[in-house]
């Protein structure tokens, strides 16, 4: 019997890179997903969708008869840090309590492997601005607390159950498939180079530069940027890890340097050749002055190499997928 993958919101900006490259590589794939923000036309390969809601138990237990998952991928979540300090009950339902429900499905079904979207947001402010696999858990909002909650969970299900886990914390993901295809499609988007290619495209009248005070070389924030097709490719590598009897552990994926928000600006504006307006505003509460990843573990531990470290590269693909969802 061919075994088979559960993705958990493969509709998704993240899930979806996912689910293209497992597709690719000859995996059989069955993705699981409200459409609450994802989108079914993102699954260009043809795999099959269970439109399905995490809270609904039944459902997922009858994919899961369906379907005998070895490996889960889970991408399902709300994922926007400043809404989850207003609207918490939101995150901790839809973050904590549905992985909670699909760990349980999981042991139930027998599940071997499960991959975990989790986040740099664990770690809240680390020391220096840098984040390493053993600094501090200390998130400082709802959205960080619950995906550190499920990071638990999963431990302590691995722990009573042998299931072989991967929780794979990520930085500042931008960039979309190369070719165009897919890439971000979130309504009222936060992430900085998605908003600023929007503004050059003449769809949002500015840009907000939020801080620029910070103990950084231009006063502005710092962010270490990664590639979607790279985070995407850490999943398949972190799957083989895992297929290998890898240990349970968790890894960063990011590149372990930083930009600056007026170096991304100033990127885009290069690249799109227009120059849009920004405006200079206070600090937003609770953000670092700088996050960066330590991040050698994946690579030591699932060789995983990153192909489109430039920032150059991950602006031009973003420009270029949102020129395309303009119809440009």
């Amino acid at each position: 019997m061919t075994e088979k993958i559960l993705v958990t919101g493969g509709c998704g900006y993240i899930g979806s890179h996912v689910v293209r490259q497992l597709s690719e590589s000859g995996r059989t794939i069955v993705v699981y997903d409200n459409l609450s923000t994802g989108f079914s036309d993102s699954l260009i390969n043809g795999e099959e969708l269970v439109v399905g809601d995490l809270c609904d138990g039944a459902a997922l237990d009858a994919a899961f008869q369906k379907h005998r998952f070895t490996t889960v991928l889970h991408f399902a979540a709300a994922i926007v840090a400043p809404e989850s300090v207003t609207l918490p009950h939101k995150y901790y339902g839809n973050n904590t309590r549905n992985t909670l429900g699909l760990l349980e499905a999981c042991v139930r079904h027998g599940v071997q492997r499960f991959i975990f979207s989790s986040t740099a947001a664990v770690y809240g402010f680390p020391d220096g601005g840098v984040a390493s696999e053993e600094s501090a858990l200390a998130p400082i909002n709802p959205y960080g607390t619950s995906k550190l909650m499920s990071e638990w969970m999963l431990r302590d299900t691995a722990a009573a159950h042998g299931l072989r886990y991967v929780a794979l914390r990520y930085f500042n993901v931008a960039g979309a498939d190369p070719l165009a295809r897919m890439g971000q499609r979130t309504p009222e988007a936060t992430h900085l180079i998605k908003v600023a290619c929007q503004a050059a495209l003449g769809m949002r009248d500015s840009v907000c530069i939020y801080g620029t005070d910070y103990p950084t070389p231009d006063g502005t924030g710092i962010r270490d940027y990664i590639h979607i097709e790279d985070l995407a490719a850490a999943h398949l590598s972190a799957l083989a890890y895992l297929e290998q009897a890898g240990e349970p552990t968790a890894m960063n994926v990011g590149y372990g340097r930083g930009s600056s928000v007026r170096e991304v600006l100033k990127l885009v504006k290069e690249i799109s050749g227009v120059d849009f307006k920004t405006i200079e505003a206070d600090r937003r509460p609770g953000d670092p002055a700088s996050l960066i990843a330590k991040a050698e573990r994946i690579g030591q531990l699932t060789g995983w190499q990153p192909r489109y470290k430039d920032l150059k590269t991950i602006v031009a693909d973003a420009w270029r997928w949102e020129s395309k969802l303009a119809g440009r």
